[in-house]
């Protein structure tokens, strides 16, 4: 099989062929991140996900939103 054929897929992924320091430009805009993780019931996960369709926002807007307001 020729592997040199044009329009052929190759193996590996397509970001690492990206401009690694233009990647860690954009990275630089942002500061440090904390992942949040905690259990919710079912009804209230399902409330949760069901208002932040209703606002056109996800889950994680939402809630970023409402920290955001929370008093100093």
């Amino acid at each position: 099989m020729n592997t040199t054929t044009k329009g052929a897929l190759s193996a590996g992924r397509p970001s690492a062929k990206s401009n690694k320091v233009a990647t860690l430009a954009s990275l630089a805009d942002k500061g440090a991140t904390a992942r949040v993780n905690f259990d919710l019931d079912r009804d209230q996960h399902t409330k949760l996900k069901v208002y932040a369709a209703k606002q056109g926002k996800t889950v994680k807007e939402v809630l970023t939103e409402l920290v955001s307001q929370l008093p100093e």
